[in-house]
């Protein structure tokens, strides 16, 4: 199942913006910062990756729902709820 190039240009818009984040939380690290202000970054990483998790997943769900016929739709919707409790 392929990620629909609709949801292409929004997933790596969140995954870029948690790379900076990423990137941000190395440099405060190695500034000394605040534990609390690191954990607290990194929970903000933690959810952009989520969303575009989710993102690739709602993806994959819509093509599910739109099966061909002949297609396993059951087989794909139960790959789909696999990848989702992955996120979880």
């Amino acid at each position: 199942m392929q990620v629909d190039e609709n949801a292409v240009g929004d997933v790596i818009k969140r995954l870029r913006r948690a790379e900076g984040q990423i990137r941000g939380v190395i440099g405060m690290i190695e500034d000394g910062r605040d534990c609390a202000e690191v954990v607290t970054q990194l929970a903000a990483v933690s959810r952009a990756l989520d969303r575009a998790g989710f993102k690739i997943i709602a993806s994959g769900l819509q093509q599910c729902v739109t099966a061909e016929p002949g297609e396993d739709q059951k087989a794909n919707l139960d790959q789909m709820e696999k990848l989702f409790l992955s996120l979880a």
